[in-house]
């Protein structure tokens, strides 16, 4: 088997951790991790779109996935990060609780989801990984923020425009993000800064 033959039947993985469960995202899609910094909150947006930062410039929506998948909020820790992804052409901010690793999974190790899986709100999963006794849940990003997985898990009064989500997520967002660079040392304590009062 050839060298191209063995890549095009592996995925690499960004792996991390929300709540006691891991998770998975297709590197191709992420633009980067940065340390938790402050989160500027915008009104009337979903309830899961912690606000925007400021990157380099260019202002980036931020989602809580803890929200995001309806589990109990928490402190963030120096383990916490945001993953800048790009879905759809926008960058948009996944708050986590650690990212761990970056993986390379045998395709045949991935297993497509069951029809039960399917049917629920978390239908956005390409599939679970088996890896050295452990399981990965592996998200399809596009899925979660763009189509039919993009309702709010709280069930919002946005459900019924899946497509409207994606937009006023990245509704705020000023330009596409050229480079984000991984940054490994301990995260200060998330802060929120509050909207200025109207004049």
């Amino acid at each position: 088997m050839s060298e191209n033959e063995s890549a095009q039947e592996e995925r690499q993985l960004v792996v991390f951790h929300l709540a006691d469960e891991i998770y998975g995202v297709d590197i191709s899609a992420i633009d980067g991790i940065i340390r938790m910094q402050t989160i500027t909150k915008v009104p009337r947006t979903l309830d899961f779109v912690e606000g925007v930062i400021n990157l380099r410039g260019d202002v980036i929506p931020v989602v809580d996935m803890r929200k995001r998948f309806s589990l109990r909020v928490t402190e963030v820790t120096k383990d916490s990060r945001i993953i800048v992804a790009d879905i759809c052409g926008r960058k948009i901010g996944m708050i986590v609780d650690a990212v761990t690793e970056v993986l390379r999974v045998a395709a045949d190790a991935i297993e497509p989801p069951s029809s039960v899986i399917a049917a629920t709100s978390l239908a956005c999963l390409t599939g679970i990984a088996r890896l050295e006794g452990r399981l990965i849940v592996v998200l399809d990003l596009e899925c979660l923020f763009n189509d039919s997985g993009g309702k709010s898990t709280s069930g919002s009064q946005h459900e019924e425009e899946p497509q409207a989500q994606t937009e006023t997520v990245a509704a705020t967002q000023s330009a596409s993000l050229t480079e984000v660079q991984a940054v490994p040392a301990s995260a200060p304590k998330r802060t929120t800064a509050k909207s200025k009062k109207s004049r």
